[in-house]
């Protein structure tokens, strides 16, 4: 796909590695429309990339199809589709006061959340935005009318300690990619999945610099945290190469988790 003059949305886009993502795009020549809940931040930073800022929700129907209708009113039918909006939490199956050692039952709205925000909240962007696609002209010779990227988590295969939230939601980001990419093979509709590993995203960067040199040592090669930025070309990549569909790429320095 030809990135130059070409609608975009990144979900998440106002920071981390959804405006690493916009900003790789918006480089490029895309029209690119930030979805994201921090209404100061999202609008500067599409304001700094000529885009446009929708104040989106993920687990409202109804804030996500206007962000969309905004987003087409100003650029048109988007033709990529970057899904960055999460978020990570971390709770045992059992919990145990330190002090006391008494028992804790798992928190399940803590569960719904994460499920809710990282799993619903990308499916309700890929149907909002897939059903716009499908409707719309294909862009080249070989029939392509949109791409798709989702944003899984290593954690959806190497699932620590406390993760069992978070690694369910991003396990599910990462099995639904094989069936919609096959429900959407002939309309030209292309779907992949990025599985980062440890990045320096803006939690991490709040963490003291020796927890993130801890965190960096345990990659295998280069011994660092991933940069944002490094998302954002796999993600220029992957819309740009038509050949690329239904695959799940793990971005992580060769990193296993260990349980914890």
């Amino acid at each position: 796909m030809d990135i130059n003059g070409t609608p975009a949305v990144v979900t998440g886009g106002a920071s981390g590695l959804g405006e690493a993502t916009a900003r790789a795009l918006a480089a490029k020549g895309a029209k690119v429309a930030i979805f994201d809940r921090d209404v100061e931040r999202g609008e500067k930073v599409a304001a700094e990339l000529g885009g446009i800022f929708c104040e989106v929700d993920v687990t409202s129907d109804e804030k996500v199809a206007a962000a969309f209708e905004k987003a087409r009113a100003a650029h048109g039918q988007e033709r990529i589709l970057v899904n960055c909006a999460g978020v990570a939490n971390a709770v045992k199956t059992v919990g145990k006061d330190k002090a006391t050692g008494e028992l804790k039952k798992y928190p399940m709205h803590q569960f719904e959340l994460a499920i809710g925000i990282n799993l619903v909240g990308t499916f309700r962007c890929i149907a909002h935005s897939a059903y716009g696609m499908v409707g719309a002209e294909p862009m080249n010779a070989d029939g392509e009318r949109g791409v798709i990227i989702n944003t899984a988590s290593v954690a959806a295969q190497d699932g620590q300690i406390g993760q069992a939230a978070y690694s369910a939601s991003k396990g599910g980001v990462l099995g639904m990619a094989l069936p919609i990419a096959r429900d959407l093979m002939n309309d030209g509709v292309r779907v992949n999945t990025i599985l980062p590993g440890v990045f320096k995203t803006p939690m991490v960067a709040m963490m003291p610099p020796q927890v993130q040199d801890a965190l960096g040592a345990q990659v295998p090669f280069p011994k660092r945290l991933g940069m944002a930025e490094e998302y954002g070309r796999l993600a220029v990549f992957i819309v740009e190469n038509v050949y690329l569909n239904a695959e799940a790429i793990r971005l992580d320095g060769g990193i296993r988790m260990a349980p914890r």
